[in-house]
C-alpha cells in the first residue's frame, strides 16, 4: 500500500487562553491516501472547517503533527510555509474568494505571479489551460460581477489547480450554489479527482455529497467519531 499523502497524528487545536479557551480539535488522527476522494462531515461548529485548514497548513495546531506528501509542515517556519502550500495543495472556499477587480483569467494567474522561473506567457499559457479544463475560457475576460455562482466558482476551481497540487482541499463548495449547479460542480471536482489522480478532502454538512467519495470521517465536538 501506498504511504498516505497526509497523515495526523494526535492534533488539537485551540483557541483563546485559560478560562476562556476553546477546544476546536482533539486528538486528531487520520491518513489520507494519493488519489483518494474523502469528505469530512459533520454538524456547522463541530471543527471540520478547522481540521480542513489545519491539514491544508492555513492555521497551526496547538499540538501533533501533520504530514502532507511527506513534508511535517509543523516544523516549517511561517515564512516558507506559502512555498510549500503553493507546491502542494490547491483550495476551493465556499465564498470563492476571486479578486473583483481581475478578470477570470488574472484570477487564476495571480497563483503564478511570485513563481520564479516562468515567464508572463508561460504564465498565462497554464491559465489558459487549467479554464479549459473547467470550461470556463469562453469567461476568461470576464470580472466575477459578470459571472454566475456556478462560474465564479469554476474559475476558482482552476485557480486552485493552476500549479498543479497533488491535494484539492474543498470547504463546503456548493454552500453558495443552488443544488444544480452544486451537482455540476461536484461532478467538476469528481472528475478531476478522477482524471488527474489527485487527492481531494471535502469539508460538507450535506449528506448528498457522499455519494461522490470513496470515505467519509464523521466529526462531531472537534473529534473523528467514525469512519465508513
Amino acid at each position: 500500500m501506498a504511504n498516505p499523502i497526509i497523515r495526523l497524528e494526535a492534533v488539537d487545536k485551540e483557541y483563546g487562553k485559560g478560562k476562556n479557551t476553546v477546544a476546536a480539535l482533539k486528538s486528531i488522527n487520520l491518513e489520507i491516501f494519493p488519489g483518494e476522494f474523502v469528505a469530512v462531515v459533520g454538524p456547522s461548529g463541530c471543527g471540520k472547517s478547522t481540521l480542513l485548514h489545519v491539514m491544508a497548513g492555513l492555521e497551526q495546531p496547538s499540538s501533533g503533527r501533520i504530514l502532507l506528501d511527506g513534508v511535517d509542515v509543523t516544523l516549517i517556519s511561517e515564512r516558507d510555509l506559502p512555498k510549500v502550500r503553493a507546491q502542494k495543495i490547491g483550495f476551493v472556499f465556499q465564498a470563492f474568494l476571486l479578486i473583483e477587480d481581475l478578470t477570470a483569467l488574472e484570477n487564476v494567474e495571480s497563483v503564478l505571479w511570485p513563481v520564479e522561473g516562468l515567464t508572463w506567457e508561460k504564465k498565462e499559457e497554464m491559465a489558459l489551460e487549467v479554464l479549459r479544463e473547467v470550461d470556463m475560457l469562453e469567461r476568461r475576460d470576464h470580472f466575477p460581477r459578470q459571472m454566475s455562482g456556478g462560474e465564479q466558482q469554476r474559475v476558482a476551481i482552476a485557480r486552485a489547480l493552476v500549479n498543479n497540487p497533488p491535494i484539492l482541499f474543498c470547504d463546503e463548495p456548493t454552500g453558495n450554489l443552488d443544488s444544480k449547479t452544486g451537482e455540476t460542480i461536484m461532478d467538476l471536482i469528481a472528475e478531476l479527482n478522477k482524471e488527474r489522480e489527485m487527492t481531494v478532502v471535502l469539508v460538507t454538512h450535506n449528506e448528498d455529497l457522499t455519494k461522490y467519495v470513496q470515505r467519509i470521517f464523521r466529526m462531531r465536538d472537534g473529534r473523528i467519531v467514525g469512519e465508513e
